[in-house]
């Protein structure tokens, strides 16, 4: 067995969105680590992505922000249709980035990746490295490889998603959800009417978004309950349910480029932490996507642990961020789950319904309130 020697630094295991901003976290305020991705090379997962503000208010306090606006594409409007892109509600977005000075980014998750990887340093990720197991020992965690390597650490950060091994090995069994929804993904060359609006139109059973990610190209999602049968390996024979420019735009990719995946989430779970593990982003508290704060949350945590490394020692830190980020990040994951099943009705009569609520009903402060809950970082005391 090859060990690799890093003694004292922090073990990051993962290096999706939220492995990567931890890592850029703790490089701010000096603490040591290594980040472990399975991959032989960090790419991204997913097509494209909306960094709410939130998310840039921690990327301009890590210094990225401005690169992120340069490569993306700035979103000043939500908008909710119906299946036929007749406004329900809509969203300016306006008077929050005023009040941060920042907007919202749609950007290809690629691009994003790439600029994280570049501002933590190549020099500070190891790659391949696909854990096997976790074993304590005198000297901390002792991290084992599934190509045969080993790495001893005192502390670990478990940013490996969803199905976290971190979790799996060292924390109380948790449960993952189904929605019962498929997920396609793709990205396209594409020009977009009005490129600073993203649009997410509902139909029955099934949803269809669209958002511009840069000058050229456009990201899209399309949703359906998998009881309409989604088991089908593309979302073309279902773009009828929606008005032709979906459908113009979801036509226009290579079938090759679209990413077909199960929406799920993590049931909330309490324990994030022990003495010298934590876990972030999805590992700790996976979300569906329908409030686009999966990923933000992420970014939340490691804004939220970086700032408590400064004050505190390691173990205090992650004694801490827990009780921090707890309730927004669970807050998210319900009601995430609630606006998904809402969003998806199949029920004609129901569907009338809801759109009728959407539309006249909700007021515009409500839907305000819940987004500036949203944006609003947590406190450090």
């Amino acid at each position: 067995m090859i060990e690799i020697d890093q003694v004292m630094k922090i073990a990051i295991i993962g290096g999706g969105i939220g492995g990567l901003t931890t890592a850029l976290a703790l490089k701010k305020v000096g603490i040591p680590f290594q980040l472990y991705e399975q991959t032989p090379a960090i790419k991204a997962v997913g097509a494209g992505i909306i960094l709410a503000n939130n998310a840039m208010q921690v990327y301009k306090h890590l210094g990225v922000h401005k690169a992120i606006e340069q490569a993306g594409n700035k979103i000043t409007c939500m908008q909710i249709t119906n299946a036929h892109l007749e406004p329900l509600s809509d969203l300016d977005l306006q008077p929050f980035e005023a009040h941060y000075q920042l907007q919202n980014q749609a950007i290809l998750r690629s691009d994003l990746h790439a600029i994280l990887v570049q501002h933590v340093g190549e020099e500070n990720i190891v790659l391949n490295k696909r854990l096997q197991n976790i074993q304590k020992n005198d000297e901390g965690y002792q991290l084992l490889f599934e190509d045969g390597s080993c790495a001893t650490t005192p502390f670990v950060i478990g940013a490996d998603g969803i199905h976290s091994k971190v979790r799996q090995t060292l924390f109380p069994p948790s449960t993952l959800r189904d929605s019962h929804q498929w997920c396609w993904r793709g990205v396209v060359n594409y020009q977009l009417d009005h490129p600073q609006t993203a649009i997410e139109a509902w139909g029955q059973g099934a949803r269809c978004g669209i958002v511009a990610v840069n000058n050229t190209q456009v990201y899209w999602y399309f949703t359906l309950n998998d009881n309409l049968g989604v088991l089908q390996d593309s979302p073309k024979k279902h773009l009828h349910r929606f008005d032709k420019t979906m459908e113009d735009i979801i036509l226009a990719t290579p079938q090759e480029n679209i990413i077909a995946s199960k929406l799920m989430d993590l049931k909330p779970i309490n324990t994030w932490n022990t003495e010298s593990v934590c876990l972030i982003g999805d590992a700790a508290h996976a979300t569906t996507p329908n409030l686009g704060q999966g990923a933000c949350q992420a970014v939340e945590d490691a804004y939220v642990l970086g700032e408590l490394l400064k004050k505190y020692d390691v173990a205090k830190a992650f004694q801490l961020y827990p009780v921090i980020r707890r309730k927004k990040a669970h807050f998210v994951v319900n009601t995430s789950w609630k606006f998904g099943k809402l969003a998806q009705l199949n029920n004609p009569f129901g569907i009338f319904l809801r759109n009728c609520a959407v539309k006249y009903l909700i007021p515009k402060n409500a839907n305000k309130k819940q987004l500036g809950y949203l944006f609003e970082l947590d406190k450090i005391e």
